[in-house]
């Protein structure tokens, strides 16, 4: 038994000539219903009654298409490809090809070549990570998750925010919960000391590469050499440093699964418990937190292999203010000024202050607000020249009256007098209040 392959329309043909050939439909009827000329008609009658239905097969299926690429156009792509972009995506590699060697084809064309040649996998075929389970710690505040859930936790009631969430790797506990606009290195400062505070100093933190706790880009703090990174230190990482606790980043999501599943059963239950309460708040939700933390934990909490409590106490020398603000140094100029978050800051000449030129000082940034300008532990005095409130000369002249004149320069003045503010650079939305330090 012979099977044969046929497309719909051959198909369609095969019954539309048997029944011109028994005499049941003419052959201007079949023009009509096949969509050919009598001419073709009559071919494919020929064709029918000489090979039966093989004869209505396409002579060109199977065979090379007409606008295929040549055998050695093929294999010249493919050794390029081999030589210089094996590990280069199809698209990328096209766009080199194209760019770099004049050889314009199509994305797919060469994805098919590549697959073919066996230089690229899809994705569907490749093998996918296996990411066995990891033992718990043994004692507690031995190993802290740390992770950000944004995520609409008050539904419609609220904005969208964020919850900083702290697990602890042996217990499953939640150590810490706090809802802040954003997931900042200010708000991080201000959550992890709320945890020192109450359980003490851990071990270390096990976090994930967000720019907080990794070093993504140049400018960060540089000192001892960071797990994460190797170059140096985020502003977080120096303050856990100066603590004598390690930060941890892990490589992958499922790395750090304690705290992700945390956050899964949170954005389930805390939004729920938010809707029943009628919260709608950022402050509100903090003041529920505590509450439902210790719930979650008498449910879900496990109790550790080892009773000890690797939480360190805070010890006299300490001072969190300090060690949770954020430090950048920078050189004074001859003429002791240096500038910070776009704005000049003018050191008051004195004996100290003379002997700064083109040296380092650092300014510590508060999360409160506070600025001080400090150079080996002593706080220098200093003001602020704000060059983005200067009176614009141009506009001046634009006044045409004197009376416009006197009035916009009374007005500048009036507005450089008062109490300036303006966000932190880049990293929190807290009003930052620049001050003389005396």
């Amino acid at each position: 038994m012979t099977v044969i392959t046929m497309s719909c329309n051959e198909l369609t043909r095969l019954r539309v000539l048997i029944d011109v050939a028994d005499g049941r439909l003419s052959v201007e009827d079949a023009t009509g219903l096949i969509g050919v000329g009598h001419r073709q008609i009559y071919r494919l009658l020929q064709a029918f009654h000489a090979d039966g239905p093989d004869g209505l097969i396409s002579r060109k299926r199977g065979g090379p298409s007409n606008r295929a690429l040549g055998a050695v156009f093929r294999e010249t792509v493919l050794g390029i490809v081999r030589e210089r972009y094996a590990d280069f995506g199809p698209t990328l590699a096209a766009e080199k090809l194209s760019e770099l060697h004049g050889l314009d084809l199509g994305v797919e064309t060469l994805r098919q070549w590549m697959i073919g040649a066996g230089i690229w996998v899809r994705r569907k075929d490749r093998l996918k990570r296996i990411h066995q389970p990891r033992a718990r710690r043994d004692c507690l505040g031995e190993l802290v998750q740390i992770d950000g859930s944004e995520h609409w936790w008050f539904e419609d009631r609220g904005p969208q925010c964020t919850l900083l969430v702290y697990v602890d790797d042996a217990t499953s506990r939640l150590m810490h919960l706090k809802l802040v606009e954003t997931e900042s290195t200010f708000d991080y400062f201000q959550a992890t000391r709320e945890y020192l505070e109450a359980h003490g100093k851990p071990i270390a933190f096990y976090s994930d590469k967000h720019g907080v706790f990794r070093v993504n880009s140049t400018g960060a703090v540089q000192g001892r050499a960071c797990p994460c990174e190797g170059r140096g230190m985020t502003q977080f990482g120096r303050s856990l440093h100066a603590l004598n606790i390690d930060i941890l980043c892990a490589n992958t999501p499922q790395a750090k699964g304690r705290v992700e599943r945390a956050n899964k059963t949170l954005q389930d239950r805390l939004v729920k418990e938010l809707r029943l309460q009628g919260i709608s708040t950022i402050a509100a939700g903090n003041q529920l937190l505590p509450g439902f933390l210790a719930d979650y934990n008498a449910r879900f909490g496990k109790e550790p292999r080892n009773p000890k409590n690797l939480h360190r106490p805070l010890s006299a020398g300490d001072d969190l203010t300090e060690v949770f603000a954020w430090r950048e140094e920078r050189t004074v100029s001859n003429s002791l000024t240096l500038q910070y978050d776009k704005v000049l800051f003018l050191l008051e000449p004195n004996e100290i202050t003379r002997e700064l030129r083109r040296k380092r000082v650092t300014v510590i940034d508060y999360p409160d607000g506070r600025l001080a300008i400090r150079y080996r532990g002593r706080d220098l005095p200093y003001t602020t020249f704000d060059k983005l409130r200067q009176v614009s000369q141009a506009s001046i002249v634009e006044n045409k009256h004197l009376g416009a004149v006197l009035s916009y320069i009374r007005e500048q003045q009036i507005e450089r007098a008062e109490p300036r503010s303006q966000s932190a650079p880049r990293r929190r939305g807290q009003v930052n209040h620049m001050f003389k330090v005396g």
